[in-house]
């Protein structure tokens, strides 16, 4: 590979880029599915070629192609030169990429069990016996499970010395169950209502135990049809880990995303509030809330060992008791403010151009036990498990919707509520956070089917959280 990355950045410099880099990926997929004790799906794709990005001058220019050979790296590595010349018609603003990335080095995913080395049979298997449980409820009117592994193997090169090599594992799967009535529907998942996913081998699916929960989660979700609505009030909400994973996601990740902040990533879900003067100047949560963004932690969909600009893992304080501090960027944002990159450039796949990506943005944990956080709060509703979700293109004004929710009377949860909504102002909503509960109830979540660009790229993404606490929160349905 070394040959064939070297011969597409000489051809590149002697057509004029003063800058470029290739990355070659050879990528596979495999997903398996079952619904109502029947096989719903089995998918197995495979895919690998190459793009170059070069920059020409301050303009960029971007070629790919399926068949890795070194005629046709040649080919479009001046094809990939000739678009940053056609782009230079229309001159852009200076690009520095700041320091030089020499990055070089082999990282694999650290996994116990290759996911492909379990047969389809084992994992039908698997997911039989979930669905088998789920369906002993007779109120379960439709019952699923379903398992994923995918494996990436990166090649990148550049002309600044950089080569590296990565194999990066990702492992998950889920189950859930709709109940219906004659008036409504109601749905319950486990571990949550996407597929619960991470960077790990076959292990990462065993210790989801989608088997030990099934009964549990068809339960809940008959349970649902007969249980109150929310109620629509002002009042104290307690959020477990995998809702707040999401919240994250949407109203402290993505506004952190430098090159929204710029505007050069708007089409796709909008802009961000955080402007450049709020950095190190502006609340954006109350004292004890401290976010993270790293690509070190194990198991994070947005763990790695290098970005797709070859810039080392890392960890970067976003948020830091409660004030805004830092960007998600690349080589080329980060030195617009004078800072070296952190590492956030990633691309979903060999023929898609990197963009500044979340890595694992997370809410660092505080010292509450669960139960203490319920038993001091007086009035309130516990919510649990994604169902919807909106927020504006500035990442500001949000409503979320969770599957299943209870009620907080005198420190204890007591009567199961239904179609469960709040809705906020992403500071506001922050800065009224009192309680986080401690490293015991931290999990980190991933959020696989984040989307972004044009055309529209998918990238897994991970948010670790524990537990929390928000007071005055509007909840339920207003007019």
């Amino acid at each position: 590979m070394k040959d064939f990355t070297s011969h597409a950045l000489n051809v590149a410099t002697a057509k004029g880029a003063r800058y470029a880099d290739i990355r070659i990926i050879d990528h596979r997929q495999q997903v398996v599915s079952v619904k109502n004790g029947n096989v719903d799906g089995i998918g197995d794709q495979y895919s690998q070629g190459f793009g170059i990005r070069v920059l020409v001058g301050n303009s960029w220019g971007f070629a790919s192609s399926a068949y890795v050979a070194k005629a046709e790296i040649e080919r479009v590595a001046t094809l990939a030169v000739q678009i940053a010349m056609a782009s230079a018609m229309v001159p852009g603003p200076p690009v520095d990429l700041g320091s030089p990335v020499r990055s070089t080095g082999q990282y694999t995913t650290p996994i116990e069990v290759d996911p492909f080395s379990i047969s389809l049979e084992q994992k039908l298997d698997l997911l039989f016996r979930a669905d088998e449980i789920l369906r002993r409820n007779s109120g379960v009117r439709v019952s699923e499970a379903n398992v994923i592994a995918i494996r990436n193997h990166k090649f990148f090169s550049n002309t600044e010395g950089a080569f590296v090599q990565q194999i990066l594992y990702e492992s998950g799967g889920a189950v859930a169950a709709t109940a219906v009535s004659d008036i409504e529907v109601q749905t319950r998942s486990h571990p949550n209502s996407f597929r619960y996913q991470g960077t790990g081998g076959w292990e990462y699916v065993i210790n989801a135990d989608l088997v030990g929960n099934a009964e549990r989660v068809a339960a809940e979700a008959v349970a649902l049809l007969a249980a109150d609505v929310c109620p629509s009030k002002d009042t104290t909400l307690v959020l477990d880990s995998s809702q707040l994973a999401l919240q994250i996601h949407e109203s402290c990740g993505h506004p952190t995303e430098l090159d929204r902040v710029f505007g050069t990533e708007a089409a796709f879900a909008g802009r961000s509030f955080l402007t450049l003067e709020k950095r190190n100047n502006f609340r954006y949560g109350s004292d004890i809330v401290n976010m993270t963004a790293e690509s070190v932690r194990p198991t994070g969909l947005g763990t790695f060992g290098w970005d797709d600009e070859g810039v080392p893992a890392s960890s970067t304080p976003l948020v830091r008791e409660g004030e805004f501090v830092g960007y998600l960027m690349s080589r080329e944002t980060a030195s617009k403010l004078a800072l070296e990159s952190n590492g956030c450039m990633r691309a979903d796949g060999w023929n898609r151009l990197p963009l500044i990506r979340m890595t694992n943005v997370s809410l660092e944990p505080g010292t509450w036990e669960l139960d203490d956080m319920i038993a001091d709060t007086d009035d309130g509703i516990f919510m649990e498990t994604n169902r919807s979700w909106s927020i504006d293109d500035m990442r500001l004004n949000f409503q979320f919707g969770t599957e299943i929710g209870h009620e907080i009377k005198g420190g204890k949860r007591v009567r199961l509520l239904k179609n469960c909504t709040y809705a906020g102002i992403t500071p506001d909503f922050w800065k009224s956070c009192d309680a986080i509960g401690n490293s015991r109830h931290w999990r980190l979540w991933g959020t696989p089917n984040c989307g972004k660009g044009e055309p529209m790229q998918t990238m897994g993404t991970g948010h670790g959280a524990s537990p929390a606490r928000f007071r005055n929160v509007k909840v339920g349905v207003f007019r």
